[in-house]
């Protein structure tokens, strides 16, 4: 005989889902004791929980037969429900244990070249050893960076640490980094200490991600009478590099992005002439992820190995470019860092 349910809306509020494990209990042992036992009730308890049972389902369920308890048809129908129920039940109360060794995801972080070049590396090295299915994607900035890490098809940006970040986004600290003016070593004035008014003598190379390439240092300058000469902009920030070392411009921007190229470029690196200089870097994600255990292995991933990079010494240059007493000190460390990508200089 097949036996058919009828399935119609049933409000669940008045039902205790604690009848779970008893129902299952009994439907797989037919037996009250037995099943007692196992889900860790008296045996006058269960007796009153099938007492229930048969009470919520309009149906004996197990009837006393030659042998012992028999189900009756429609318990019948019900073992393979129970058991899908009280698996998924358990699922999703059931702690998520992570292993970064088999889990596979692509990492997306909203980034410009800076990022590319001096975080990526070393978190890239990271997942090829603790999670080799798991892989890195700088993705471009957008205004719509926001809403792309609630949906989730952005995992992390980037901001600084003194700008207030939007409703419902989170930070980790990655990184202090600082500003500094940059130019090349044939520049007039890089024999010379930078000076505030010389913004308003030499054009400016600026990075600009999503706005024109003005920014909180127009703001200073503007305080202290002197107009800057914006003759270069490009969303990134090695073209901004590669630009002063070809003119006489200068740029102000990252110094440990700066340094990473000073050689290659041949580059001078001064101190800024301002105080709000301080690059204080933070890793940036949506609220909605802040308990899954990937992202939060993540986070822990990304700023380890940016700490990592930090004590990491760089291999020495043949020959450097910022030497002692000419502008800089050359590079000495690994970059691990750069200006936040929401901002230009």
């Amino acid at each position: 005989m097949v036996y058919m349910l009828l399935m119609r809306e049933l409000n669940l509020n008045g039902i205790d889902l604690n009848l779970l494990p008893p129902l299952e209990a009994l439907l797989r042992l037919r037996h009250v004791t037995r099943a007692a036992e196992e889900v860790g009730l008296s045996q006058p308890a269960m007796s009153r929980a099938l007492g229930r049972l048969r009470a919520l389902l309009g149906d004996p369920l197990l009837v006393k037969g030659a042998s012992g308890l028999v189900p009756t048809p429609r318990a019948l129908a019900l073992v393979p429900l129970v058991a899908a129920a009280l698996s998924h039940t358990k699922t999703v109360f059931r702690h998520w244990d992570f292993d970064p060794s088999v889990a596979k995801h692509v990492v997306r972080m909203a980034g410009s070249d800076a990022q590319s070049i001096l975080l990526a590396p070393g978190i890239a090295a990271v997942l090829a050893r603790e999670a080799p299915s798991v892989t890195l994607r700088i993705v471009p900035i957008a205004l719509d960076l926001v809403q792309r890490m609630e949906d989730g098809t952005v995992d992390f940006g980037f901001a600084l640490a003194t700008t207030p970040l939007p409703a419902g986004a989170r930070s980790l600290p990655l990184e202090n980094d600082r500003l500094v003016v940059v130019m090349r070593r044939g520049h007039p004035a890089a024999r010379r200490p930078w000076r505030l008014a010389d913004y308003a003598r030499f054009d400016t190379a600026t990075v600009a991600i999503l706005g024109d390439g003005h920014s909180e240092m127009d703001a200073i300058l503007a305080e202290a009478g002197i107009t800057r000469r914006i003759g270069f902009t490009s969303p990134h920030f090695t073209a901004a590099l590669a630009m002063v070392a070809g003119t006489d411009m200068v740029t102000t921007i990252s110094e440990k992005f700066a340094r990473r190229f000073a050689s290659a470029f041949d580059l001078v690196i001064k101190p800024a002439p301002f105080a709000a200089s301080a690059l204080p870097v933070v890793l940036v994600w949506s609220q909605l992820r802040d308990h899954d255990p990937l992202h939060m292995w993540l986070r822990r991933t990304i700023q380890n190995a940016v700490a990592t990079a930090e004590m990491a010494p760089l291999r020495p240059p043949a020959s450097s470019g910022t030497r002692p007493g000419r502008g800089g000190t050359g590079p000495r460390r690994s970059a691990a860092g750069s200006k936040t990508v929401r901002r230009s200089r």
